[in-house]
């Protein structure tokens, strides 16, 4: 059987480990899709994507289109004769796109569709508690985040997890799903179905997240302060200001936090510091420990590290 000639699509490092690992199933990549080059860090040098190195390592032909109506592009596209189009990690694709290939186009989600539908399923699904998260596979149809499901595997979240270790886990498991989802199509043994919800489940959405989602609002309870830390680090990360008496406040984010167990009682945002390496903050019910933290200008760094150069002043708090 010949193998499907494929075009992926995607952009971040996310997409670019599963092009690598697909690449090495000895899939039919013919062609990859990605963002344009554009300026990034500091120095604001140009950049191209992760996919688009990865491309160019494994020596796959890259296009890089501005739009994805292009006649051009489309013209390039075709040129390609894909059967099949693999998106992980890309922008919303026009029906001309996607309805090109005869076997049609998936894209790896990364939750448990219809749980988490949207542009940030990994950090809302720990902002939120979860416990369980995953990976999904569907074909794509009009609506986002709404196609037919192909595959799904379970994926865990652990206490000690933040946004960055469980994207990294379902990293290495959707890219292994991707490969079994195309063995799958190429088989022709593909049981679709349709996107429903358990029971009586309340659907919960994973939109964009914008500066003011990240800032702490600490009269939360410690739970969904520790969780919202968690489900941000390292991005966006966690915002709060931090003000000596006196003074501007100064922006604060905030990467790590843990549960104290202890009979401090402080109001929300009020502080309480040793000088030398404990930073605790009141919160809507009992005190949430502070680890590592960055202040405006500076490195991220311990807390016991930022408390070794900084000499803490009485009534500081958290606004």
């Amino acid at each position: 059987m010949d193998k499907l000639r494929i075009v992926f699509m995607g952009t971040p490092e996310f997409a670019a480990h599963n092009l690598r690992v697909l690449h090495q199933s000895g899939a039919n990549v013919v062609g990859v899709v990605t963002a344009p080059d554009k300026p990034a860090g500091r120095g604001r040098k140009i950049t191209a994507p992760a996919v688009k190195q990865m491309a160019l390592e494994l020596g796959i032909l890259v296009l890089q289109p501005e739009k994805l109506k292009d006649p051009a592009f489309l013209e390039e596209l075709r040129n390609l004769k894909p059967d099949l189009q693999v998106v992980v990690a890309f922008r919303m694709l026009p029906e001309v796109v996607w309805n090109l290939p005869s076997h049609g186009t998936f894209n790896l989600h990364a939750s448990l569709l219809p749980q988490y539908r949207g542009a940030a399923p990994i950090n809302w699904a720990v902002i939120n508690g979860e416990t369980v998260t995953g990976v999904t596979t569907f074909f794509l149809n009009h609506e986002i985040d709404t196609g037919n499901i192909i595959m799904q595997e379970r994926v865990l979240i652990e206490p000690d997890d933040n946004a960055g270790s469980v994207h990294d886990k379902l990293m290495e498991t959707g890219a292994r799903l991707v490969v079994k989802t195309v063995a799958a199509i190429e088989a022709g043994d593909v049981n679709e179905q349709s996107q429903t919800a358990d029971g009586d489940a309340v659907l919960k959405p994973a939109p964009k997240i914008f500066k003011e989602d990240c800032r702490i609002n600490w009269t939360l309870s410690s739970v969904e302060i520790h969780n919202k830390v968690r489900g941000l680090s390292p991005y966006p990360a966690a915002w709060t200001e931090m003000q000596e008496p006196g003074k501007e406040p100064v922006s604060l984010k905030v990467y790590a936090t843990v549960l104290a167990n202890n009979d401090h009682i402080l109001n929300p945002g009020e502080l309480f510091c040793d000088g030398k390496e404990i930073l605790m903050a009141g919160t809507g019910d009992r005190p949430l420990g502070i680890l590592e933290i960055q202040v405006a200008g500076k490195k991220r760094m311990s807390v016991s590290a930022f408390l070794r150069g900084y000499r803490w002043v009485e009534g500081t708090k958290l606004l």
